[in-house]
């Protein structure tokens, strides 16, 4: 039966009963995890349970390409190994080991997680949804995801993989389709019993259907196109960063201007912008890495 799961036919069966038939879930389930268990893919995250290295795991992979994140993954647990020793490194050095992520506000709500987790939870993070969601800089789909990949909770989660097999299987050939959709199908065909390996299995799918297909996601009504980043507002913040971490001291906004060979309206705003969201202090005329 796994492989007579044609999409048209689910698509067709869900347009047709309004719900999902319990033998289209067993299919589904099927197939999915016939992919996963003969085309495993390895990746050192999924070879552990501690929810600090998951979360810093599914930090970096937001927006970043999973072969630079087994890198920078590797290289950053040899610096912070623990929630403690992470709550208690001065920024500078976390957004120094950061570089090359990219988004490195990520990294700084990464680091306040840590050390409010450190300061008032004695380094242990909260096994609930609920509570992990309550941490600084986790969102729901983050909050789930440590929940089920560290302590087996399994609740509904969406992200760009995962989007793709579900609009591939149950709305092929539908256009501007909304989460909304897509939530209860995820809830009704979930593995409640073993979260952790249905979600990977459902990523590395997603995956799988990316390198085959034009991309199913772009069909969602969330896809946006991400903008290239040579040129962009994000390649100049992040060289304005990367030069005012080499200095301790700091830098005025006229040395960046000068020294990047950018427009100043640019530099000011992207100065201020970073000074509110924690990154830089600034002392009249220097900004500084915070803390």
């Amino acid at each position: 039966m796994r492989k007579r799961l044609l999409p048209e036919y689910a698509t067709a069966s869900l347009r047709e009963h309004g719900q999902l038939l319990p033998q289209v879930v067993d299919a589904f389930r099927s197939l999915i995890y016939h992919h996963h268990r003969t085309n495993p893919r390895p990746m050192p995250w999924r070879e552990t349970a501690d929810p600090y290295r998951i979360l810093v795991s599914e930090i970096m992979l937001q927006q970043t390409q999973v072969a630079r994140v087994r890198e920078k993954y590797a290289e950053f647990l040899a610096a912070f190994p623990t929630v403690t020793a992470l709550a208690a490194a001065p920024l500078p050095e976390v957004l120094t080991v950061w570089q090359g992520l990219g988004y490195n506000r990520r990294a700084l709500y990464l680091k306040r997680c840590a050390e409010e987790v450190a300061s008032t939870l004695e380094g242990h993070f909260p096994p609930s949804v609920a509570g992990l969601q309550a941490l600084p800089g986790i969102g729901p789909y983050t909050a789930r995801a440590v929940a089920a990949f560290a302590f087996g909770i399994g609740e509904p989660l969406i992200e760009t993989n995962i989007r793709t097999v579900y609009l591939h299987f149950f709305y092929t050939g539908v256009a501007d389709v909304g989460d909304a959709l897509l939530m209860p199908l995820i809830a009704a065909t979930l593995d409640r019993g073993n979260p952790r390996e249905w979600y990977y299995a459902l990523m590395d799918y997603g995956a799988l259907l990316k390198q085959c297909h034009p991309n199913p996601g772009r069909r969602s009504s969330h896809h946006v196109q991400q903008s290239r980043f040579e040129g962009s507002n994000r390649q100049l913040r992040s060289r304005m960063l990367r030069e005012i971490i080499k200095c301790p001291a700091g830098m005025t906004a006229d040395y960046l201007q000068t020294h990047l060979k950018a427009e100043a309206a640019a530099i000011e705003q992207n100065l201020g912008s970073m000074v509110r969201e924690g990154l830089l202090v600034e002392a009249g005329a220097v900004y500084r890495i915070a803390g």
